[in-house]
């Protein structure tokens, strides 16, 4: 920061604590007033689905603009396999494990009744209105905050996915926002547009990201927190633009599934979406003092995409279920076009947003970290006191479990069977425990990123001391864990 800047803000606060009227807000980072912070997640995108990551087959200019204007992370970690699980944890920066939050919100309460060996812990359905969120953080330091698109972390309400009047994000820390599906096909249910085609070259309207950038233009002022959750590209998997389409069947020349091509049409519209409201910082003159955080709530659905070379998908805790694209823009603080290799977690993103905006991170206990160090320099070193932990005890697919594939494989576009399982990552080292059999799978993610070799047998030592500690962080978040079915005769 510049020498002049900072002796302006210590004058700023010299003056504020001679005046009796409270000015929320103006508060000075390092010699700067904190920036507007612009959060996007995007929906079950795989981490090499984007150009940026090395996908060649599709076109994501506006995401890798985004990367080459800032850092882009490539051991970036979703705190679940599953939607609501991940959702959670990202606004209250405490493991899913620890919330007793690890699978999908239903529309009532109650549990799995599958023909398998364990019994999985009962429904969640709302996120408790005690946890703290990172709106409510923001918010208590004068950011004005909005919330557009999918909430999915409490009862659905007055339909799929509908937000809760008791629960939703209104009631969670966010002064406005709006739970429209735009453009993507959840909204055929809304209307009968499903058979319109969009005009060669033009994309549809989106008016979940019109709100988000009127949102945007109405706070242009103001400090604002955005949170724009896109529900591209979660299934179903259709596009109106048969020009896009068209244009994955032919670039894909028959590689895949069909719905590959419909898929990589998802893709590339989720980038034009994104371009529209990167465009809408720059035309309001704030792109330079905001904060723009891009990332996926979990790894690539396995009948659309590949997580390869990583192992798994959406569903499971191998890394293609977990890995997830991450990339921070912050001009003048983020040196553009850099790469950060250090591991980071959804978690990390509240105690980020509270260090940024001058606020402490709320008492009690996170199970994230600050990344301003990495976002200042990416071979800084972070200082997480414990191992990353995830935590699954639910079996998958709920329908047709026991026809799907046992063997969770790299890349075969098949949802396969997951069953109750918790992982931790310490190091290069990664091993997950399964609870139906006590058996474990020990990998040096350094050596073997596909998770191919099962370390257990050749170092025992280094497995028994990581299943130790993977007991005792579950022990410690009070997780709930599966019990043994009682099967009435």
């Amino acid at each position: 920061m510049s020498l002049i800047k900072t002796m302006i803000c210590r004058v700023v606060l010299i003056l504020l604590t001679q005046v009796t009227v409270p000015l929320a807000g103006i508060i000075c980072l390092a010699g700067e007033e904190p920036p507007n912070i612009v959060f996007i997640l995007v929906d079950d995108l795989s981490w090499s689905d984007l150009g940026c990551y090395g996908n060649r087959i599709h076109d994501t200019p506006n995401i890798d603009r985004l990367a080459r204007e800032g850092m882009r992370f490539t051991q970036a970690y979703a705190p679940a396999p599953i939607c609501s699980a991940s959702r959670a944890a990202i606004m209250t920066g405490k493991f899913p494990a620890r919330l007793h939050f690890e699978f999908v919100t239903k529309n009532s309460a109650g549990q799995q009744d599958l023909s398998v060996p364990l019994q999985s812990p009962p429904f969640t359905l709302n996120l408790p209105l005690d946890e703290q969120t990172i709106a409510e953080v923001l918010s208590a330091v004068g950011y004005e905050t909005g919330f557009y698109g999918k909430w999915h972390i409490s009862q659905h309400h007055d339909g799929y996915l509908g937000w809760s009047p008791t629960h939703g994000p209104l009631q969670q820390g966010f002064l406005t926002g709006a739970g429209d599906f735009g453009s993507h096909p959840y909204s055929y249910r809304l209307n009968n547009i499903r058979d319109q085609p969009i005009p060669t070259g033009k994309y549809p309207v989106d008016t979940l990201t019109e709100k988000a950038v009127n949102f945007i233009n109405d706070h242009r002022d103001k400090r604002f927190f955005l949170y724009l959750s896109h529900y591209f590209v979660h299934d179903p998997i259709h596009s109106r633009c048969e020009w896009l389409v068209e244009k994955y069947r032919n670039k894909l020349a028959g590689i895949g599934p069909e719905s590959r091509a419909p898929y990589g049409a998802m893709v590339e519209t989720l980038d034009h979406l994104i371009g529209e409201l990167l465009q809408s910082l720059d035309d309001a003159r704030i792109a330079d003092r905001t904060l723009v955080v891009f990332m996926s709530d979990n790894g690539g659905h396995p009948n659309y995409t590949t997580n390869e070379p990583y192992r798994g998908s959406k569903w499971n805790l191998y890394e293609g279920g977990i890995r997830v694209p991450f990339i921070v823009r912050w001009p003048g603080e983020v040196t553009p076009d850099t790469t950060c290799d250090d591991v980071v977690h959804g978690c990390d993103l509240l105690p980020t947003f509270a260090e940024v905006s001058n606020r402490k991170a709320p008492s009690g206990t996170l199970d994230g970290v600050s990344l301003l160090p990495l976002l200042h320099n990416p071979q800084s070193v972070l200082n997480r006191e414990q191992p990353l932990v995830w935590h699954f005890p639910y079996y998958h697919p709920e329908k047709k479990f026991a026809q799907s594939p046992a063997e969770i494989g790299v890349g075969d576009f098949l949802t396969s069977q997951t069953r109750p399982h918790a992982a931790i990552r310490k190091g290069h080292y990664k091993l997950l425990h399964f609870f139906e059999d006590d058996r474990v799978e020990l990998y040096n993610l350094m050596k073997d990123p596909s998770e191919a070799r099962n370390l257990d047998r050749k170092e025992p030592v280094k497995s028994r001391e990581l299943k130790h500690q993977l007991s005792d962080a579950l022990l410690k978040l009070d997780a709930r864990l599966p019990t043994k079915r009682v099967i009435a005769e």
